[in-house]
């Protein structure tokens, strides 16, 4: 069964840290992240979110991120990804 978590709004510097840490409590199962609500998405969160992913992906998990909002997939595509491709992120 998977666990959906709610993004917050603003993904940007000092969101990172706390982003992290909300997702490295939920690492033990699989992961959808719920991105209805994201109206800006940084370069930090986002490596977070692969990070998560991967991390995911090792223990046997999947990461699903749904509902990305059309500003936010704007801005990860000045980034060079897209939803597809940070679930897909590989080390």
């Amino acid at each position: 069964m998977s666990e959906t978590y709610a993004l917050p709004s603003k993904l940007d510097l000092p969101a990172a840290a706390p982003l992290a840490q909300e997702l490295s409590t939920r690492l033990g199962a699989d992961l959808t992240l719920d991105a209805s609500g994201v109206a800006q998405i940084g370069s930090l969160c986002t490596q977070v979110i692969v990070s998560a992913g991967m991390s995911l992906r090792a223990g046997g998990h999947q990461l699903k991120i749904i509902n990305m909002t059309d500003k936010a997939l704007e801005q990860l595509g000045y980034l060079g990804f897209t939803p597809e491709s940070i679930v897909e992120a590989e080390a």
